[in-house]
């Protein structure tokens, strides 16, 4: 994670809580030093590390961080997962902006983990989408990436994906490929998602042109036969298949000879786990 990034996003955070003023209550604190313990109140996969050592960091540079789980371990209930010492008026005014994130990111990579377990033994992978927070997008895939998922792409900038919208803008799947390849750097991949089988036999007129092929809200026993098509025309072509998927869902899934499976779920639907910073 680039750290210039990261600690201007904390910055934002930190004044988003802090404002004009500062931490009213902890400032009249003497600035004595002290312990607090990060205690896990439930199990789950440690995911935010990096961005709650800087969180308190940032206000203190003298607070000290000390990790007795790493990133992407499993930790159980009422386990001690960190130890934070430095002045506490500091470790107080850091400590619901550092806890929000890693409870968060924690709780997206413990949900990312249960999917992918559902795909083990399958040669399925696993991928996120931009159905992000705004401003957090780094970091909740980097927490989906935690739990063992593969990111797709990051924005708008670093792969063409032809949705649906645009494929109406363009008045069709094969206008819209050929117009968008002509654009494009060529170390840009296309990606183009297809809804029907109208659509299907589109992509196939361009398939040239075309990396992978996102096969959206298709019925889940007509997937097979679809990427049959797909894969005759242009064996190096993925496909992944996205809408709806569940846990349930992915039992059928990973049989299925598709390359990919995306969902929102891993972050919209994801639980914060629980901690609490204890001082001492």
């Amino acid at each position: 994670m680039n750290p210039l990034y990261l600690e201007r996003l904390i910055v934002n955070f930190l004044n988003e809580d802090l404002g004009t003023i500062g931490d009213i209550t902890s400032k009249a604190l003497p600035k004595v030093k002290g312990k607090a313990k990060l205690i896990a109140k439930e199990s789950g996969i440690l995911c935010g590390v990096e961005p709650f050592s800087v969180t308190f960091k940032l206000l203190n540079p003298e607070t000290e961080v000390k990790w007795l789980k790493q990133e992407g371990e499993e930790f159980e209930r009422n386990e001690v997962v960190c130890l934070v010492e430095g002045e506490l008026p500091s470790i107080l005014s850091a400590e619901r902006t550092a806890l929000n994130l890693i409870q968060k990111l924690s709780g997206i990579a413990t949900t990312t983990k249960n999917f992918v377990k559902e795909l083990e033994n399958s040669p399925v992978r696993l991928l996120d989408t931009r159905k992000t927070t705004p401003g957090l997008r780094v970091l909740e895939k980097h927490a989906t990436k935690v739990g063992g998922a593969l990111n797709h792409r990051m924005g708008l900038y670093d792969a063409a994906m032809i949705k649906d919208n645009h494929i109406r803008a363009f008045g069709g799947v094969k206008p819209a490929v050929i117009a968008i390849s002509k654009e494009i750097p060529v170390t840009t991949k296309v990606e183009v998602e297809v809804e029907n089988s109208e659509q299907l036999k589109e992509a196939l007129e361009v398939i040239e042109l075309i990396d992978i092929v996102m096969l959206d809200n298709w019925p889940l026993e007509k997937v097979e036969e679809a990427v049959l098509k797909l894969k005759e025309a242009k064996p190096s072509l993925k496909v992944e298949i996205s809408g709806g998927i569940t846990l349930e869902k992915l039992k059928v899934v990973k049989s299925l000879p598709v390359d990919f499976v995306s969902t929102s779920k891993i972050v919209t639907a994801a639980k914060w786990i629980d901690f609490s910073l204890e001082v001492e």
